[in-house]
């Protein structure tokens, strides 16, 4: 009896341990099956963002070719290169002659700042914020004016040393995301003497809470200046941030004095240090490096010169035989030929200055060796492991620390270690889609890491729940993106339709979808989500274009002149923004003005290029 019950106990065991087994491998496939779809909304915000950035970059290569090849036919017309190239905060010159002309009324209850600031003004300003309270004009602007002081007196490259008792906290992109930088602070401390932080750029732009982050790192900066250190990124730029939110995020909260804001901050912004150097060994830049990079270089051009990363140094162009002087923009036109003005040379870096920020600001690492252009983005280069060992031996540096690139997990090494991204916004692209994270570094220590992630509710959502909202926001996204192509995708789908069916294989779907939206997206697994299929696995192309539409705003309004319209939105957003001098949301007046030397400018662009026809179309649809 004892040796048959012990038997059954036996084969009860192995019962349960075989059931565990197969639950187990459930689950990890489960988890696999989610980790696979959450890698794949992530691919589609990030191919999609790329996009975006390289459609500007795009765009800033229209207005360079533009104001090269400008030739003013009516006094109006030269506003348009004004608005690009000239100073416009040279006429604030002092903070006492604007600041103090703007009264704070008794009835604001948000904070009061007193200069020279203290340790006080940064809690106070933290504890407001908190409360979802707006600092007042008058000192958003004592703030900043104060900034531009102090950042006049700061070298391209701060350098900082550490010690095993004081570390450095090294910060990556925040975009606006003040919940953050809050969470940040709470787990690492304030910045002070003891507690030395480097912001790595990108304060600004697509979060909503960007001028209160602002805010808290200039306040923080000025009470601890050798402390505090404030790399720029390629947002802190006044090109960035009409397309991505920030000049809209102004203009809302500081509808009386936000053009004086925003001319200041491009001023600010053109101050900021270009990288930070900690204890002689590790460079800590915003985006990367290039095979050609030259600290030397970097370290003693004027970087005030750089107002935007995205306008390349110009010459402008004359071929009337007549001399025509502009007093305020400082420029003389000098026929024959393109004569590049002294005053406007004296106030640009030179072309091989220029394409060295543009590569530490735009810059992305890859496993591949080699440097070769940035496909992806439209700007710098991608920079291989045999690339950071070259310029970090040159340089006697052992580390890179760079931001720039959402990472899943808040961070990212690669090249054998020599290369750190850290990326601190969390929930980037959609709530639960990535970690933020910070680094601590001290001499002679390991760099540490520190991961967080900013959520509503006490308790973090399922993953699985996480997942299914981050799938839904990306294919939403894409989809917008796909039906803004719909004419150019339908040609594309019925030049393989050879029988006429609607519908075509799955190899002949992914291959048009790749070749008109160049996103560089798995189309044969995204195509479950995107389109129906039948059992003999042929996909019915019309599908692509289901669950979403673009309203008509007038019946007669032609499908793909709404496409282009609503493809081009964003570029025509900034257009309109460049021309609106007084940021009013009325300038058709300067539209008109300008449309017609913009008609010239295209008439030099060679007819076969792809880009001529889209500028027609961005002039035609106004």
């Amino acid at each position: 009896m004892g040796c048959s019950s012990s038997s059954t106990e036996n084969k009860k065991s192995e019962k349960v341990v075989k059931a565990a087994l197969v639950i187990q491998n459930w689950y990890r496939g489960y988890r696999a099956r989610l980790k696979a779809r959450q890698h794949y909304a992530l691919t589609i915000f990030q191919s999609i963002e790329y996009a975006d950035e390289q459609g500007q970059m795009q765009l800033s290569n229209f207005f360079t070719f533009m104001l090269e090849n400008f030739t003013p036919s009516r006094k109006e017309d030269p506003a348009l290169v004004s608005r690009l190239f000239e100073t416009t905060f040279q006429d604030i010159k002092d903070r006492r002659d604007y600041v103090g002309l703007i009264d704070v009324p008794d009835s604001y209850e948000g904070p009061r700042l007193e200069f020279p600031l203290t340790f006080t003004d940064i809690g106070q300003l933290l504890e407001a914020f908190k409360q979802q309270q707006i600092l007042h004009a008058h000192y958003v602007l004592g703030v900043l004016f104060e900034t531009r002081k102090l950042l006049k007196q700061m070298p391209n490259f701060t350098h900082v040393k550490t010690s095993p008792s004081k570390e450095i906290t090294v910060c990556g992109d925040l975009h606006g995301k003040l919940d953050d930088l809050f969470l940040i602070f709470y787990k690492n401390g304030l910045p002070s003497g003891n507690n030395p932080y480097v912001f790595n750029g990108d304060f600004v732009d697509r979060g909503s809470n960007s001028i209160e982050v602002l805010m808290v790192l200039l306040v923080s900066f000025l009470v601890y200046p050798n402390d505090l250190h404030l790399n720029r990124g390629n947002h802190e730029d006044f090109m960035m941030n009409m397309r991505y939110g920030f000049t809209r995020e102004i203009l809302s909260k500081y509808k009386l004095h936000g053009k004086k804001i925003l001319q200041i901050l491009e001023e600010v912004y053109t101050l900021l240090p270009i990288g930070t150097i900690i204890d002689n060994e590790i460079l800590v830049i915003h985006g990367g490096i290039s095979e050609s990079t030259d600290l030397n270089l970097l370290h003693r051009l004027e970087r005030s010169k750089m107002r935007s990363v995205l306008m390349p140094p110009v010459s402008i162009n004359k071929d009337n035989a007549t001399d025509l002087k502009k007093s305020k923009m400082g420029i003389t036109l000098t026929a024959p030929g393109r004569v590049r003005s002294s005053d406007l040379s004296s106030e640009q870096l030179s072309k091989h200055e220029w394409e060295q920020i543009v590569d530490i600001l735009w810059s992305d690492p890859r496993g591949r060796k080699g440097c070769y252009p940035n496909t992806s983005r439209g700007g710098g280069c991608y920079f291989g492991p045999d690339v950071t060992s070259k310029i970090l031996n040159k340089y006697q540096l052992k580390m890179l620390i760079r931001s720039h690139e959402c990472k899943h997990d808040g961070y990212e090494i690669c090249h054998d270690g020599k290369v750190i991204t850290i990326f601190s916004a969390s929930n980037y692209y959609e709530e639960g889609s990535n970690r933020g994270a910070y680094i601590r570094l001290g001499c002679g220590m390991n760099p540490r890491f520190f991961q967080y992630r900013v959520t509503s509710s006490t308790c973090m959502s399922p993953l699985h729940h996480r997942v299914h909202a981050m799938e839904n926001s990306a294919i939403r996204i894409l989809k917008e993106r796909i039906i803004s192509r719909k004419t150019d995708l339908m040609h594309a789908f019925q030049l393989r339709d050879h029988s006429r069916s609607g519908k075509i294989s799955i190899a002949q779907w992914a291959f048009s979808m790749e070749s008109i939206l160049g996103l560089n997206l798995p189309w044969r697994s995204l195509s479950l989500r995107l389109v129906n299929i039948d059992k003999s696995g042929n996909v019915d192309y019309m599908s692509s274009f289901q669950d979403v539409h673009i309203e008509k705003p007038v019946k007669e309004a032609q499908s793909t002149l709404i496409e282009t319209l609503y493809r081009y939105r964003s570029d025509l957003q900034i257009i309109f923004n460049v021309i609106d001098s007084d940021h009013s949301g009325w300038e058709y007046s300067s539209v008109v003005k300008c449309l017609p030397s913009m008609y010239r400018v295209l008439d030099l662009i060679p007819s076969t290029t792809r880009k001529k026809n889209q500028l027609f179309l961005y002039c035609r649809n106004l």
